[in-house]
């Protein structure tokens, strides 16, 4: 059994409004050093496969057919 960990986060210049809410709330609870608030999805992913670069490779389908947006997402994958 092979794990992989995806990371999807926004493309640069994307609207973020989640993270832009807990910009504020951290700054409004006197948090003055943040500077920026970012959201991430990470899912971890487990095959039943020996083969890494095979896993990698069936990662990345599922990425690009249902775990991202092609527009607005970015992603990485690691593989264990």
């Amino acid at each position: 059994m092979v794990k992989a960990h995806v990371t999807v986060h926004l493309k640069p210049g994307i609207s973020d409004p989640e993270g832009n809410n807990t910009l504020k709330a951290l700054q409004l609870l006197g948090f003055d050093g943040v500077v920026a608030a970012h959201t991430t999805r990470v899912w971890t992913i487990e095959l039943a496969t020996k083969s890494k670069d095979k896993a990698k490779e069936q990662v990345d389908a599922m990425c690009r057919r249902l775990l991202t947006n092609p527009v607005i997402h970015d992603y990485t994958i690691k593989v264990e």
